[in-house]
């Protein structure tokens, strides 16, 4: 059903969804989903939520992850995936463009856009990529202030924190952070760029009962973990958060380089999805079959 029809819309809001699926048994995995095409293959994938990387977003734009997106850029992308796929999102909020009104302003946009969930994190502008070095962090103080003024604009949206102090304050001042961005009212907490087991495990034992959010991302300071090892760390979300783009990046990188060399594109075609699946992907007979008036299209048959 396409997003067009009224009755492929869910009545519960999206952050409602979001809680459901983190009430169920086991972790969730979230794959980065950074445009509407990767949202409905991860959706045909059998996931269950997708999630919006700030990483992914301004790559996909010619741009580095320094804090240079707009509220309203983001907004797109969060449009363009939730109506795509209807699943929960997650977006990552950055950290939240501005101060306490700002944030405010971020939680009612991205709830508008139709967003399920946020992370918000506790750099400063300009801020980085959490596996890179040199990070700038805001007091604990002022980046509980922004939780809370999420917490107070939300209607139905799940907040996490994100706390970049472990490389800086050690285990010991990201709990800290992380238990008074609880009390200033985040619903979860996203300890980020952990570099071991024993530190994953540590940070779930000192915040029992709290839904914690692993990151797996490649190239980064965090070894490759699954899904599996994340629950048995004690963790109740992971992200695979840039993985869709670099693998789509790369595979447009090889084409481009294969029609500059061979004068086309005939060498890459057993590379590429074919129209009649893409087609099925993005419902292109659900479209035409809601407006009478178009002739319904015939897939023509591959030239051999």
């Amino acid at each position: 059903m396409t997003y067009l029809s009224a009755s492929s819309y869910s009545h519960i809001p999206a952050g409602d969804r979001f809680r459901a699926l983190l009430a169920k048994p086991g972790i969730l995995g979230i794959p980065g989903t950074h445009n509407g095409l990767a949202a409905q293959q991860a959706r045909n994938a059998g996931f269950e939520a997708c999630y919006l990387s700030g990483a992914a977003m301004t790559a996909s734009m010619g741009l580095p992850d320094l804090g240079i997106i707009t509220v309203d850029e983001v907004a797109f992308f969060i449009r363009q995936v939730v109506r795509a796929s209807g699943l929960p999102v997650l977006v990552d909020g950055d950290t939240g463009y501005g101060e306490a009104l700002n944030v405010m302003h971020m939680v009612r946009t991205f709830e508008d856009a139709g967003a399920a969930a946020v992370h918000l994190e506790d750099q400063i502008l300009p801020k980085k990529c959490g596996h890179l070095n040199d990070k700038k962090l805001a007091s604990p103080e002022d980046m509980a202030a922004k939780v809370a003024a999420a917490a107070h604009a939300r209607r139905h949206l799940y907040i996490i924190a994100r706390t970049d102090a472990a490389a800086s304050e050690g285990m010991d001042g990201a709990v800290a952070r992380a238990k008074l961005y609880m009390e200033a009212g985040a619903d979860a907490i996203f300890p980020e760029a952990l570099n071991t087991e024993e530190m994953f495990r540590e940070f779930a034992r000192r915040m029992p009962g709290v839904p914690l959010l692993a990151n797996m991302t490649e190239f980064g300071r965090t070894p490759f973990y699954t899904k599996q090892q994340f629950e048995d760390f004690g963790y109740k979300m992971m992200i695979w958060p840039v993985t869709s783009l670099r693998v789509a990046a790369l595979a447009q990188e090889k084409l481009y380089t294969a029609i500059q060399r061979d004068g086309g594109a005939q060498n890459c075609v057993d590379q590429m999805l074919t129209r009649k699946d893409l087609y099925a992907t993005i419902d292109y007979a659900g479209f035409e079959a809601l407006d009478s008036t178009i002739v319904k299209t015939i897939v023509p048959e591959p030239i051999k």
